[in-house]
Formats: structure tokens, C-alpha cells, sequence
């Protein structure tokens, strides 16, 4: 007898071949039949009508490490049909924690904590992935380290090279997440203090991934000017270390610089060839997201936000960090630095979605609060940035749509919403809700840049196979039934810039481990989401 039957169905099963038509039959947790099963018994038998029946989708980078603690159900992921979720992201994670260095974490990773309040009552890897088992999850939660924590733990966010010593004593955080079911280590190299770290001490953390068996993710040192170069750089710690490497949200920051990834993209074909294990991921909107801060230059930033407020008390400082941020906007000049006013559409460009000791500007342009405060937006941004303590969050308009398309069609491509959670009755980026079904929406149905079979590739098989979960990320007999059943006419996403937080519709169903979450849009109560550890 199946817990769950499922009849009549135009099965996607994730592989990226054609669609079949079949029954598929669920027991403990498990896929346990395919075939034409009408007439076999079952507790629960869904007739999908010829709807689709395809994997959870699978979000490959998000950035809900905290958030799952004030919401650990993630309607807004289930709505997206998304089961199971990737974080710690961008090398930032909440694990390890030197107490040492706690209160530079806490406001270095202040814009993805939300305003969620969290028990920091774990100092290791391991300790912050058994607070989450605690928690009744209704998506299946994994996670990386974050180089960036790690660095933090050892050093603070102190603009210099690591000595022996202290790689030693990352090799070692990295080694002890590994160990506790890590799927690998991020890295976020335009932040501090990932952004101070040369790129031996990344081959050398790289070096206790290829023990380990875990792959890298990086969020590159440019996405702009310097793209290439980028590129360059993280494929060649694949080329060194053997490692596989993935790079985050693969985009060309700035009007100049796009039609960029035509070439960085055969620079992918290219390593491929020569066996160098590289792929990418991507989110379909033209708006990036990050904290206001990031319009800062990397300078500017070191030692964490309270030296950053410290900096921009000093009207010497303050003037000088101006002087660098208003040079940046001049596009006749090169910019040696990821300056977001630059490459985000500038300030008018620049939206602040989450401010919230100063939520009268949330929904405004950085240009529009400079208007309204009576002055230029490089003050209005360092005010919004002291106010906040470096705890916001603006969106910017800096992407080709053109170059969205190229980049998706790519073969080594998978889907992620780099979602930033948001607090609760605050802004967002529409991609934390709208990601997944925006693909089909737009990409597929409207645009036709997919079929529907190879979209789901991207959001099933393919992310499942590069983090290694083995029972994820297919419809077959003895994975875990993670499935959903949807008319690909009605997905859509309904979250906006105006709008980020409308839920995602057309999902009708959705299981986890083989226990119904989602049932025409609601919760149904059952959690049955679990902390997802490498190699367990």
C-alpha cells in the first residue's frame, strides 16, 4: 500500500529528457514505484489530470541561515515549489563564531539576519546545524561555510594577508564544518573581509575541500569592469586544486560592461574542455541586492560597521571617502573597486528596500532620499548607512535583461533566487519569492529561452548532482519524494520591486519526504523538511 498515489501524470523527471506519461507511487518518504499503477491501494490518491509532476525545486544559493529561525515553515520558498534550500552563501554563514570577534559578525551579517533574533549559542559548525534540527522545517535546509565567517573568526576584518599561523586555524574551522556536513565553502570576495584575502589563501582552503570532497562557490571578486579577470581567477583555483567550482549569480554589473558574459561564458566552455569541473548559477531578474554599505570601497569598510561609522565621523575621512565614491561615478574613468552607485544604475538606480531605523526611505531611490534630504547621494547613502549600523538592504538596477537570457540558456547554468530574506513587514528583492516561477513564467512560457523539461533540469537534477545530494533531484524509484504537481500554464510569479513579498501562485502541490506541505497554495501544517548533512 502507497501513503501516496499519484495518477495520470506528465512526469518531468528532472533528468532533462523528454516528459512521460505514468503513476507515480510514494511510501515512507521514498519514491517507491513508477509505472501505470491505477487500481493499486493507497491512503492518499491525487489525480493530477495530465498536470506536471516534477522533483522539488532546488535553491541553489540563498541566504536564509537566520531567517529560519522566526520562520521556519518558508512559505515563500514552498509557494516557489522550492524543497530544499543551499545557504551560507557569498562566504557568509553562522558558523564558526569566535566570541572574540561575535559583535563584527553580528554586524557583518546584519542585512541577512532581518532583524530575526537568534539564540548565538554555538560556536562550531556542527553546534549551528543542531540549533537548526530543532527547528520544524518545512524545506529541507542545507548549508556551506563561508569564507568570510571562517576569516572573521580567526582575524576580525582586519586588511591583510592571513600569516601561517592563522591559515592554519582556517584550514582547521574549514575542516571541522566539512567534517560536520558542510557542502563546501563559499566565498564572497567584493566583502569584507573576503574581499582583503589573496588568492593563495584561497587555493590553500580549497586544498581541505579536495580532501574532503567539497566544491567551491564564489561570489568573485568583480562582476563588472574586472569580470574576466574574475572568471579567470576562480577557474584557476579549479585548474590548481581540482576542486569544483561554481560561480554565484553569474551576471555583468553596469550598462558598459554588458554583452561581458558572451565571453565569460566561453571561458566556461573553454576550462570545461580541459576537464577543469566549472559551472554557474543564476537568478532571472535585471536588479541585483545587497546592503547599502557596498557602495563603499573596500577601504572604507575594513575593521567591520562600527569602524565604518567611525570613519565616517571624521570629516577628513567622510570627505575622503566621498571624493573616491563621486570618482567611481564618472563613467569616463576606470574604476578599479565594485562601486555599486557606479554599476547599479547609479544613485537613481539604487533602491533602498530595507532600512529600519529609517523606514520612511524604504521604497525610495537613493536619489530620491538625497532630494528629500536636501543634499547629494553619496551623503544621503553614508546617513542611511550610519543610521542603520550597516543593517539594510537596497536593490540595483544593474543587469541586462539580454544578457539574462544568454547566460540562463547556457547548458551549465542552474537556478538560484540569492534570496535575502526580509524582515517581517519590510522590502525585499522580488527573487525571494518569484524565482522559480518566474523561470517558467517568463523564460519559459513567455520568452521561450527553456523548454519546460530543461528548466526544470536546472532547478532539480542539476543543483542536486553539484552539491552531491544523492536521493535529491529526480523522479525515480528509491529517491526521496520530493515532488510537486503543477499546470505550467498557471505558475507565475506575482512579487515585484514594487511589490516583493506577493507570493508565488500555480503550485498545487507540493511534498517533502514524502509528506504533503503545500495543497492549492496553503500550508497544510506538516513540516517535514530536515537539516541536510553532506555525506550522511
Amino acid at each position: 500500500m502507497f501513503d501516496t498515489l499519484f495518477l495520470d501524470a506528465k512526469i518531468i523527471d528532472g533528468s532533462g529528457g523528454p516528459w512521460y506519461r505514468g503513476d507515480v507511487g510514494v511510501r515512507g518518504g521514498k519514491i517507491a514505484e513508477i509505472g501505470r499503477l491505477a487500481g493499486k491501494s493507497a491512503a492518499r490518491t491525487i489525480d493530477a489530470g495530465g498536470r506536471v509532476l516534477s522533483p522539488g525545486f532546488i535553491d541553489a544559493h540563498t541566504h536564509s541561515d537566520f531567517v529560519v529561525f522566526r520562520d521556519p515553515v518558508m512559505l515563500s520558498k514552498l509557494c516557489q515549489g522550492v524543497t530544499t534550500q543551499v545557504a551560507g552563501q557569498c562566504g557568509q554563514s553562522a558558523a564558526p563564531v569566535n566570541q572574540e570577534y561575535a559583535g563584527l559578525l553580528k554586524s557583518y551579517l546584519g542585512f541577512i539576519m532581518a532583524g530575526t533574533e537568534v539564540p548565538w549559542n554555538w560556536k562550531t559548525f556542527d553546534e549551528w546545524l543542531a540549533e537548526l534540527e530543532k527547528l520544524p522545517l518545512a524545506v529541507n535546509f542545507a548549508s556551506c561555510a563561508g569564507h568570510g565567517t571562517i576569516r572573521a573568526a580567526v582575524m576580525g576584518f582586519e586588511d591583510r594577508p592571513a600569516t601561517a599561523e592563522e591559515l592554519e586555524l582556517m584550514k582547521s574551522h574549514l575542516r571541522e564544518a566539512m567534517e560536520a556536513g558542510s557542502f563546501g565553502l563559499t566565498s564572497g570576495l567584493i566583502y569584507p573581509p573576503g574581499v582583503y584575502a589573496p588568492r593563495e589563501e584561497m587555493w590553500a582552503l580549497a586544498g581541505v575541500l579536495a580532501e574532503t570532497g567539497g566544491i567551491y562557490l564564489s561570489h568573485m571578486r568583480s562582476e563588472s569592469g574586472d569580470l574576466l579577470e574574475a572568471v579567470a581567477e576562480t577557474i584557476e583555483l579549479g585548474r590548481k586544486t581540482g576542486v569544483p567550482v561554481q560561480i554565484s549569480h553569474h551576471k555583468a554589473l553596469g550598462r558598459d560592461n554588458w554583452g561581458l558574459v558572451k565571453t565569460s561564458l566561453q571561458m566556461v566552455d573553454d576550462a570545461r574542455a580541459c576537464g577543469i569541473d566549472v559551472t554557474l548559477d543564476q537568478y532571472p531578474y535585471d536588479n541585483c541586492s545587497t546592503s547599502v554599505r557596498a557602495c563603499l570601497p573596500p577601504a572604507a569598510q575594513a575593521g567591520g560597521v562600527a569602524a565604518i561609522c567611525g570613519r565616517l565621523a571624521d570629516p577628513a575621512a567622510r570627505a575622503a571617502i566621498a571624493r573616491e565614491i563621486k570618482d567611481s561615478l564618472d563613467m569616463s574613468k576606470p574604476c578599479g573597486w565594485e562601486s555599486m552607485l557606479r554599476h547599479g544604475g547609479g544613485p537613481e538606480g539604487a533602491l533602498v528596500v530595507y532600512c529600519p531605523e529609517t523606514p520612511r526611505w524604504e521604497g525610495k531611490t537613493i536619489a530620491q532620499i538625497a532630494s528629500a534630504m536636501g543634499t547629494d547621494p553619496v551623503e544621503a547613502a553614508f546617513r542611511i548607512i550610519e543610521a542603520n549600523k550597516g543593517n539594510d538592504l537596497a536593490c540595483y538596477a544593474a543587469i541586462g535583461e539580454e544578457d539574462i537570457k544568454t547566460v540562463m540558456a547556457h547548458p551549465a547554468v542552474m537556478v538560484a533566487a540569492d534570496s535575502i530574506p526580509p524582515a517581517e513587514g519590510a522590502g525585499a528583492h522580488p527573487r525571494s519569492f518569484g524565482t522559480h516561477p518566474r523561470v517558467i513564467a517568463k523564460y519559459v512560457r513567455e520568452e521561450k529561452v527553456l523548454s519546460l523539461e530543461e528548466a526544470v533540469r536546472k532547478m532539480t537534477s542539476m543543483p542536486a548532482a553539484r552539491y552531491g545530494m544523492q536521493q535529491k533531484g529526480l523522479v525515480r524509484e528509491g529517491m526521496d519524494a520530493d515532488i510537486l504537481v503543477f499546470d505550467p500554464e498557471k505558475v507565475r510569479d506575482n512579487a515585484t520591486y514594487e511589490n516583493p513579498t506577493e507570493l508565488a501562485s500555480g503550485m498545487d502541490y507540493v511534498f517533502v519526504n514524502g509528506v504533503m506541505t503545500l495543497e492549492g497554495g496553503s500550508f497544510t501544517g506538516e513540516a517535514a523538511g530536515e537539516v541536510m548533512r553532506k555525506g550522511r
